[in-house]
């Protein structure tokens, strides 16, 4: 640790779980796939902001029902709960069903969609293509056009 960067006393390993002392409260650090396992109704745990809530208490007191909640297991929900646009007494509710952190590296990497390279459509080329085919056309057209006529003044 480097002075100032932050206020831990100490830190320990314990069961799989980080430990880390922070001025007399125990912080808890937990996996994502420990907080997947709290998945069910009689025990859901969400991740939001790097904090993971247990929030199983709340589930039927929650305003958009429990299976929200419950969708936002095993995951960092914390676009869900952006999306949504709570209220700050939301969030300050929030803080009591804290139960500690979760470990950022075992948090997949977000990848942004990129759609795959499709040959760039050229408008010139495809005018230049048309203008190539009518110079051919139009003057077989008119040559064929005058055949016919030669054609039936002949034989009137």
């Amino acid at each position: 640790m480097t002075a100032g960067s932050s206020s831990m006393e100490s830190v320990r390993f314990w069961w799989g779980i980080i430990v880390a002392k922070t001025m007399g409260d125990e912080a808890k650090i937990f996996t994502l796939s420990q907080v997947s396992e709290h998945n069910q109704a009689h025990d859901c745990w969400i991740v939001i902001n790097g904090k993971v809530y247990d929030v199983t208490k709340f589930l039927e007191d929650h305003p958009g029902g429990d299976e929200v909640l419950l969708s936002s297991t095993g995951k960092d929900a914390t676009d869900d709960f952006e999306d949504v646009g709570h209220s700050e007494s939301a969030r300050e509710m929030m803080e009591q069903y804290c139960v500690g952190e979760i470990d950022p590296t075992t948090i997949p990497k977000k990848t942004k969609y990129t759609p795959p390279k499709q040959p760039h459509y050229n408008q010139d080329k495809t005018s230049e293509f048309i203008i190539k085919i009518l110079q051919f056309l139009v003057p077989l057209a008119i040559l064929g056009l005058a055949v016919g006529i030669r054609i039936y003044t002949k034989s009137a």
